[in-house]
């Protein structure tokens, strides 16, 4: 019985791919969140699009504006092609982010012409405003992208997406929730070569608002060993736990990098067997 469920989720989804769209606030957000899952899609033939809700425009200590935007959107652009996906950057302003009408029509736009089956966003509770309105404005196409007369310029989807979220650190008002978590040892490399793409925030930038800017090395290989040792994670108790339950424990115990991801409570719920259809890569 499970393996018929099994097949006739797989045959629903478009033209026998998965399709997922994942949104951050910010050109490198993604990558951070979903980078490794990602590249599992993408290595197994199924199709990723990252978007940024802003270009970034205000990302940087020494320079801003629309250079810093077409800086930022060329290191999207190289991250995409790292990991086998392609990467929009919508044209709102770093910093300013709203959960508008308009931008939440250009994220229910995006959504259905990308056909989605699976749609990632960051929580809405987190330190930066543009993170916490790409959470809400994900949450507030959650059920518009199947509205006709809603973005009626766009055909509406003919089923509601899952949507999920990045995990995260903050514990207020509730602490994320690991629903889904992917081993990603396999594609860590690749990951860690999808965030050197973006020079100016793993670099510079972000080294700059820690006051660790001197100790980024110079060298380009040296810069990247030291970007894959800040960016490696112990994985939580409660993670781990996941883990077991996607991929067995004796697998589960050999795994030390991972993505883990919670599911909204808006959109379609899944169980597990569609779980394991939308995300292969669960295999125990």
């Amino acid at each position: 019985m499970k393996s018929f469920v099994l097949t006739v989720m797989a045959a629903g989804l478009a033209a026998g791919e998965v399709r997922v769209i994942a949104f951050g606030a910010h050109p490198d957000d993604c990558d951070i969140g979903a980078g490794g899952t990602a590249a599992l899609f993408a290595r197994m033939g199924h199709k990723v699009k990252f978007v940024a809700v802003t270009n970034g425009d205000a990302g940087h200590h020494e320079m801003g504006g629309g250079m810093l935007a077409a800086r930022r959107y060329k290191e999207a652009q190289e991250s995409a092609r790292r990991l086998g996906i392609s990467y929009d950057v919508l044209p709102n302003h770093d910093g300013e982010l709203m959960p508008t009408l308009d931008v939440r029509m250009q994220v229910i736009r995006k959504i259905r012409e990308w056909n989605a089956d699976v749609v990632i966003a960051p929580r809405p509770n987190d330190y930066h405003p543009d993170h916490r309105y790409t959470g809400v404005l994900v949450q507030d196409a959650a059920y518009m992208v199947v509205v006709p007369n809603v973005a009626s310029d766009t055909p509406p989807l003919k089923k509601n997406p899952v949507f999920v979220y990045f995990q995260d650190r903050f514990q207020k008002p509730a602490p994320f929730r690991p629903d889904i978590t992917v081993a990603i040892d396999t594609v860590f490399d690749q990951k860690i070569d999808a965030l050197d793409a973006h020079v100016s925030q793993f670099y510079e930038w972000l080294p700059w608002v820690d006051g660790e800017l001197e100790k980024v090395p110079k060298g380009a290989a040296e810069r990247k060993a030291w970007l894959k040792g800040r960016r490696q994670r112990t994985i939580a108790p409660a993670v781990r736990a996941g883990l077991e339950k996607w991929y067995g424990a004796a697998k589960a115990a050999e795994v030390r990098q991972v993505e883990s991801f919670e599911i909204c409570e808006y959109g379609k719920q899944p169980g597990e067997a569609e779980v394991r259809a939308l995300f292969p890569m669960l295999v125990k």
